[in-house]
């Protein structure tokens, strides 16, 4: 998955602002309690991140 491709789901899903905020705030276990911020900046796959927004936030079948 493409970076670019994260950020439109997270934008759908979420709109632009909540998205946001999702991004800095929303600590995510599946990532090792990092934010999604966090998780990117160190490198993990955006695959792997989007997967744990998805649990997270039960995100319907059309945008996983």
């Amino acid at each position: 998955m493409r970076l670019t491709v994260f950020w439109d789901r997270m934008n759908s899903q979420f709109g632009e602002d909540y998205a946001a905020s999702v991004a800095k705030d929303y600590v995510l276990a599946d990532i090792g309690g990092r934010t999604v911020n966090q998780a990117l900046a160190a490198g993990e796959d955006v695959k792997v991140i989007w997967k744990a927004v998805c649990e997270a936030f039960d995100v319907p079948d059309s945008l996983r």
